[in-house]
């Protein structure tokens, strides 16, 4: 959320940033309905002090048995004035709440201007892409022919956009998700957390999935959300916290089930992994001190590419376009594996920094050292990668020409020394 004091002291400026997502200004109404609230309150404290005037003169005419009447009937005009006027201020501020909480981050300055992501811009392409003597075969292809991934099955059990992974297959996608972990805790600074995967309303917003995208998840019929990212349950571990500055960072990380509807991506990846209701993310979120959370947007990109370059993936980073970039974030990097199966590079990760956005919703802050008061915190998150992707990555990067897929080295000792997989009867 933005600081609506930010907005009266700079309304063009807040035009112009929406513009930049290609929205409609909204300063006028966000200070018309500000004005309203602040002129209802200002009339409310009035009375208050006419009230509590009215209450001291009830009692000086008793003591001195002088007719208190007047000032009775005063009080009771003024408690029911102030009752109507309380309640049209906590309308006024519903609906400045609303307006405030349905407006996204401020981008940076130097993120490209665009509008979708037809419009990002690379910073890097990292890694040799294979050249394979036989045409390579999409991720589904392969996973199907070696009988270790079943779409139909998946279908039965829970319909479209699943898939039951066995075997081998299901071997890999667990080794690639310890891999990723062992990596980050081991060598990145991460602490592990298991966190819950159903989270109420208010945590859901405090990242910013609601409440404007709420067709997006998938809610209990007892009021949970399964958690659409690990982002979710790890930023919120602050909510409502003061950390002292030494503290500071915090970086914990993931590995959940994540649980998407993609709502309005009828048509699209409807056929494998790449695009599914369910599947599996190592999370990464550090939570930094506001001067820090540029330097650790870089940090946190090269530790999502760290787990890339161990797998020989190739792949490019991206920075989103002010048309692509999300709703809580001010910049964003994307990581691209190359796919030969489908000849085109496919987001693995995206990793961004929201600034003080979701410390505002969260109710987040530090109090820095030496000094007076409290700061909101800045928040970061990351894919530390995408796993189910990840697998797709290294089906369709070390498949080999009969329908077999060599296991990469680092993976070998979590496969128990496997190196190649090949079809199950």
């Amino acid at each position: 959320m933005l600081d609506l004091k930010w907005i009266r002291e700079n309304p063009d400026d807040l035009d112009q940033a929406l513009a930049r997502r290609g929205s409609e200004p909204l300063s006028g109404e966000i200070l018309g309905l500000d004005q309203q609230r602040r002129k209802v309150q200002t009339g409310l404290q009035e009375m208050q002090n006419r009230r509590n005037a009215a209450s001291k003169a009830i009692g000086e005419a008793k003591r001195k048995g002088e007719d208190a009447a007047s000032a009775i009937q005063e009080v009771a005009n003024l408690k029911s004035r102030m009752s109507a006027e309380e309640a049209e201020e906590r309308v006024l501020a519903e609906k400045l709440d609303g307006v405030l909480s349905g407006i996204p981050n401020v981008l940076l300055d130097d993120v490209p201007d665009g509008t979708d992501e037809s419009d990002n811009v690379e910073l890097r392409a990292v890694g040799n892409r294979r050249n394979f003597e036989f045409a390579p075969k999409q991720h589904f292809e392969l996973g199907e022919a070696l009988g270790c991934m079943d779409f139909q099955t998946a279908a039965k059990l829970s319909g479209s956009r699943f898939v039951v992974l066995k075997g081998a297959l299901a071997r890999l996608q667990r080794a690639l998700a310890q891999f990723m972990l062992d990596v980050h805790t081991g060598e990145h600074g991460y602490t592990e957390v298991a966190p819950p995967l159903l989270v109420r309303d208010e945590i859901l917003y405090g990242t910013g999935q609601l409440p404007k995208f709420g067709e997006d998840q998938f809610k209990t019929t007892n009021g949970f959300w399964l958690i659409p990212t690990a982002e979710v349950p790890l930023t919120n571990l602050v909510a409502g916290e003061i950390l002292e500055e030494g503290e500071l960072p915090r970086r914990v990380t993931a590995l959940t089930p994540c649980f998407r509807s993609e709502a309005g991506s009828a048509g699209k990846d409807t056929r494998g992994m790449l695009r599914q209701h369910q599947f599996e993310k190592v999370e990464l979120v550090s939570i930094v001190h506001p001067e820090k959370s540029d330097e650790e947007l870089e940090r946190m990109t090269g530790c999502a590419e760290e787990i890339l370059k161990r797998l020989e993936l190739p792949y490019r980073v991206m920075v989103l376009s002010s048309g692509d970039t999300g709703f809580a974030a001010r910049k964003t990097h994307d990581i691209e594996a190359w796919l030969p199966g489908q000849d085109a590079f496919r987001e693995i990760s995206s990793c961004s920094t929201c600034g003080e956005f979701q410390a505002r919703r969260m109710k987040a802050r530090f109090r820095p050292s030496g000094g007076k008061g409290t700061r909101f915190l800045h928040t970061l998150n990351g894919s530390g990668v995408a796993v189910g992707r990840a697998l797709i990555a290294v089906m369709e990067n070390y498949q080999q020409a009969d329908g077999s897929i060599v296991v990469p080295d680092v993976l070998r000792p979590y496969m128990g020394g496997q190196e190649l997989v090949t079809r199950e009867n």
